[in-house]
């Protein structure tokens, strides 16, 4: 992968269980910003991690919004764990 190109699905499931919100942001397409924007409204299409003032996106769930599966419900989450 070259910096100005996108990651592919595949090159995403190699990634470390978390990854930075810009390095999210391009493989979803979208800005930093604009998913800045998104985490501070509450409405961020996958699961992130607060760390201090910085926030970290989990990669599984990057990964499941790029295959275009169905986010799991509250309980299913409860279940699994």
């Amino acid at each position: 992968m070259t910096k100005s190109s996108q990651p592919t699905l595949a090159d995403v499931r190699k990634w470390p269980a978390t990854v930075s919100v810009a390095q999210a942001a391009a493989a979803i397409g979208c800005s930093k910003s604009h998913l800045h924007d998104r985490i501070k409204r509450g409405d961020c299409p996958v699961k992130t991690i607060p760390l201090g003032t910085r926030h970290v996106v989990i990669t599984a769930d990057l990964v499941r919004l790029l295959s275009g599966e169905a986010p799991k419900a509250p309980e299913e989450e409860t279940e699994a764990a």
